[in-house]
């Protein structure tokens, strides 16, 4: 069974899994070389133009994975040299032309961009272009089509543009690091930093110096990955790893849902705190809105200032399908309880990286979260265990009107009537990834499957009622 989506998903896991592989081993450095030859093996290209350019490329992902350009804040990074095998896009005439006498199309630029060729045909010249669109609109037979690249099709914040040598360029006062043009770049041309490197370093640390325990948590949307081995196997692995022990981010998810609860009744509207790229873009886009995001810490954040509570000393590893959460991590808020953050994809090269086949391992069980923490990690998950929490709390009269929002699409259009006090609802559930946390950018599979695989997951918890996870937590 394929344990990713795509090709591009794999090569860089490949990438991944060497670096992780020499770090373990201590022999980094001296091998770095030795990776693109490992990767692109042989002198027949399979990618790109020759394999000088494919080994070179694999050099700039190496230093991704090792924590990529440490002067810029951003973790989603363009690998320039990768970025050029796309059609430059913008506004094309195309044969629907008729070649009609109007020429509307003319009139509407500004820029004298649209000419007429001697058939009566219309042409644009891109160098005078500035893609406004006034000429496709005019057009009485939508001759004229915008052809957008992948990554910005893929960008609902209108993050992403073209820099002057063609290659796609991050506006960083609007990306919100969710990783969506990561996922759709067909040329793996835009990637995620890795801090691989430093959580191989806690765990090394933590077993030459007894000082401290490092401890796993994991998003609940690990049900529905590593679909060709058992979650009690993947538990198993992550400990064989060398963590001490692995601890449900479903649990701060049954905290947030009860405290989400209280202060939503308390303030009558709200908007959720869990997704820290809607948090992000609420901020960025919808300032005035800022005042009505929850003030709880996300479910990472919650587990792990409780781990840290107990065990100063521990170190904490979120481990999930969020490429934003490695910028949560580093924000003045959460920095204090969680000490790094690797996705699914990261994780499976941890395994590959030290030859652990969790398919032979035997399973090991979890701490338990309720039903309704383990659902956080599909679209309405959050929404219908804050009812529970109102229901729970013994809160009568209260109207719950949640927004389930998966995509930023949705939650645009949220916000836009909430800030125009227009919204039919008190409770926004904003999530950036369509599906919710389960179609992350860092997961290893996507699909509406996912979600029916978090169902089952949260069906096995141990506990129905939230405030019996919660309660629990105090006697682990």
């Amino acid at each position: 069974m394929r344990k990713f989506d795509t090709k591009v998903q794999h090569l860089k896991y490949k990438v991944l899994r060497e670096v992780a592989r020499f770090s373990w081993e201590g022999t980094l450095t001296e091998n770095l070389p030795n990776i693109p030859k490992i990767i692109v093996p042989g002198k027949t290209p399979t990618m790109r133009c020759c394999i000088y350019k494919e080994q070179a490329i694999v050099n700039e992902r190496v230093k991704l994975a090792m924590g990529g350009n440490k002067n810029n804040k951003n973790v989603i990074e363009v690998i320039d040299i990768a970025c050029d095998e796309c059609p430059m896009g913008g506004f094309e005439v195309t044969d629907a032309c008729r070649g009609c006498l109007a020429h509307r199309c003319e009139d509407a630029c500004k820029k004298g961009a649209i000419t007429i060729d001697s058939n009566q045909k219309a042409h644009i010249d891109k160098s005078k272009c500035v893609e406004c669109g006034q000429c496709a609109k005019v057009c009485p037979y939508s001759a004229i089509i915008n052809h957008k690249r992948p990554c910005e099709s893929a960008c609902k914040v209108k993050a992403i543009s073209m820099d002057d040598n063609k290659a796609a360029k991050i506006n960083d006062e609007k990306c919100i690091a969710c990783g969506a043009c990561v996922y759709q770049c067909p040329w793996g041309a835009i990637n995620d930093k890795s801090y691989i490197l430093d959580v191989i370093d806690i765990i090394k640390n933590s077993n030459n110096n007894q000082n401290y325990k490092v401890y796993a948590v994991i998003a609940p949307s690990v049900a529905s990955q590593f679909v060709y081995a058992k979650l009690g196997q993947v538990i198993k692995g992550i400990k064989k790893l060398g963590f001490y022990d692995v601890v449900e981010a479903a649990l701060g998810a049954d905290v947030v849902a009860l405290e989400e609860a209280k202060e939503l009744v308390e303030k009558g509207f709200l908007t959720s705190s869990c997704c820290p790229a809607f948090v992000s873009y609420v901020k960025k886009q919808f300032p005035d809105l800022a005042q009505y995001i929850s003030h709880n810490l996300s479910p990472m954040a919650t587990i792990s200032k409780i781990l840290k509570e107990k065990d100063p000393t521990a170190k904490v590893i979120f481990i999930g399908p969020c490429t934003a959460k490695k910028m949560e991590f580093k924000s003045e808020e959460v920095s204090p309880y969680v000490d790094s953050v690797v996705t699914f994809e990261e994780l499976q090269a941890l395994f590959d990286s030290k030859g652990i086949d969790i398919t032979t391992l035997e399973e090991e069980n979890i701490n338990s979260a309720s039903y309704y923490g383990r659902i956080f990690g599909r679209s309405c998950g959050l929404s219908e265990a804050v009812a529970e929490g109102i229901k729970e709390h013994g809160i009568d009269g209260f109207d719950l009107k949640a927004v389930p929002c998966d995509g930023i699409d949705a939650c645009r259009v949220a916000l836009l009537k909430a800030s125009k006090r227009v919204l039919d609802g008190n409770f926004i559930e904003g999530m950036a990834c369509v599906g919710g946390c389960a179609g992350g950018a860092g997961c290893l599979t996507h699909g509406d499957v996912n979600r029916l695989k978090i169902d089952k997951y949260g069906k096995m918890a141990d506990f129905n009622a939230i405030t019996d996870a919660v309660n629990s937590i105090d006697k682990k």
